[in-house]
């Protein structure tokens, strides 16, 4: 008879003012075993996490912790009781030594005293079980970010836990550092730990996990033998999509596109940076919507900052309209003529106490400089143009931008690019959180901008919008990008079986 799991939740539920974040999951986790929770965003990983360990109350449902009836009340709670999370960033003090951090709150004393000696003799025991050799009297902040989440798992260790939950641990390592990192995930799974591995890259769950628990939209789609389930049809159950009776929408759309395509806005050769993205090239058209697809963290939001100068590259040569440049700052991209409408309109984007009009005009005032104000009158001129144009609904271009809806905000963001005259308009999820009307005129605005002769960059984790309004398609996966459609090969299921497969597909129409 096999051995009942150590964690069984069955039905959990939990909502928050006008969200359903989970809608009666069901998860197990069994005794020596790697068991990886995927989703896309929204799908409620880290909403399963946070109940689980006490940071929300759940709302309905039971958790079993082996076999007995468990709510931890508080993640420290938790940890007391066996269930520990090393997260993506690492919760620990970077300014204490990694012995005080291994052992804080638990310091072998002497005489009243803090005992050094013994401290660092258990630190070091502790970081030889994970094949760890540092300096342990050495401040935590000196080190890399893999030796931090090593720190955290061994702090996590000294706790006795039971369950180990890594929540994204390898977004920020590099290959030898995540090969590092499973060897002691499989070291823990063989000492009989549970870990539940929490990721959204697709080879890594398949190099070191034995199931996997798929959710979408706060509901498990299924559970998962990681043997068992072949790569493309992880992505369909990731993406909600069927891998039968998917409909081409290449045809004309695509031929119009080639027909009115000029000359390259945009040229990347090789551009790329270790262990944000890897090197890749690309090429925009002007008059053309290029789209990117792949799952989370596939490194869409990456190419975009990159391109947009939010991050540096380590290598590579981009040019804009046919001259080379450095686009080492946003500020050289915006005045190289591109423009960026971000993922997170709430942190990146809007100004919430700022007026909409104040909102519209700000990159046009960056790109004159401070010192070149635009005056009262041309900004309310300038609001009105974009306002009129994009339909955006409200009562006055002086009211305040927090008071719109999510739809409105949206095309405020757009309006801000668009007086600032890009030739490349790089918009990332500009349709997420937004209605379905709202939406339909987001991607009219696409095609439009589009049809008048602007180069457009469009992320969207939505494929039948990707198909929709893009001319051809660049896929990523994991940090790369492993394959470039052209209008005939693009479909969801050459989307799905491009990102699920290792070899690049396409080449670069020229």
């Amino acid at each position: 008879m096999p051995e009942a799991p150590i964690l069984v939740i069955r039905r959990l539920s939990k909502g928050f003012p006008g969200v359903r974040a989970l809608a009666g999951v069901d998860f197990f986790l069994r005794r020596g075993e790697i068991h990886a929770l995927m989703g896309e965003n929204g799908a409620g990983k880290s909403t399963l996490i946070k109940v689980l360990t006490g940071v929300y109350p759940r709302d309905g449902g039971e958790i079993l912790f082996e076999g007995r009836p468990f709510a931890a009340g508080s993640p420290h709670k938790a940890q007391e009781q066996g269930i520990s999370t090393v997260y993506q960033e690492v919760n620990l003090v970077p300014n204490l030594s990694v012995a005080e951090n291994l052992l804080l709150g638990r310091q072998p004393t002497r005489a009243g005293l803090i005992d050094g000696r013994e401290m660092k003799r258990r630190a070091e025991a502790i970081l030889k079980r994970l094949n760890l050799h540092v300096d342990v009297n050495q401040l935590l902040g000196d080190y890399s970010i893999a030796v931090q989440q090593m720190v955290a798992i061994g702090r996590a260790l000294e706790f006795e836990s039971k369950i180990l939950i890594l929540d994204e641990p390898t977004s920020s390592l590099d290959a030898g550092e995540v090969e590092q990192l499973f060897k002691v995930m499989r070291k823990l799974k063989a000492e009989g730990h549970a870990i539940l591995f929490v990721t959204h890259f697709v080879d890594q769950v398949y190099a070191v996990s034995d199931r996997i628990t798929v959710l979408r939209n706060g509901e498990l789609v299924g559970e998962f033998e990681t043997s068992r389930l072949p790569k493309v049809e992880l992505i369909s159950k990731l993406l909600g999509k069927a891998l039968h009776d998917l409909e081409s929408v290449a045809t004309a759309k695509g031929e119009a596109a080639s027909e009115r395509a000029g000359e390259p806005v945009l040229r990347v050769q090789g551009l790329g940076k270790a262990g944000v993205l890897e090197r890749f090239d690309l090429e925009i058209h002007a008059g053309e919507v290029l789209g990117l697809a792949g799952l989370l963290g596939s490194g869409r939001t990456e190419l975009a900052n990159l391109i947009f100068g939010i991050e540096k590259p380590d290598h590579g040569e981009v040019e804009v309209q046919g001259e080379k440049v450095r686009l080492n700052s946003p500020l050289r991209a915006l005045q190289s003529g591109i423009g960026l409408c971000p993922e997170d309109r709430k942190s990146e984007g809007i100004i919430e106490d700022l007026s909409l009009r104040e909102n519209i005009v700000l990159a046009l005032q960056v790109k004159q400089g401070w010192f070149r104000n635009i005056p009262r009158a041309r900004q309310e001129e300038i609001a009105e143009r974009y306002i009129k144009l994009l339909d955006i609904r409200t009562p006055t271009a002086a009211q305040a931008i927090k008071n719109l809806s999510g739809g409105n905000q949206q095309k405020a963001i757009v309006a801000r690019w668009l007086a600032t005259q890009p030739t490349l308009l790089i918009l990332d999820e500009p349709t997420r959180g937004i209605d379905v009307g709202a939406k339909a005129e987001i991607q009219k605005l696409i095609l439009s901008l589009s049809d008048r002769g602007m180069a457009v960059l469009f992320i969207s984790s939505e494929l039948d919008e990707v198909l929709r309004c893009a001319d051809r398609i660049a896929v990523l996966r994991d940090k790369a990008m492993v394959g470039k459609l052209s209008a005939d090969q693009m479909d969801e299921q050459i989307i799905m079986r491009t990102i699920a497969q290792t070899d690049q597909v396409g080449a670069e129409p020229r």
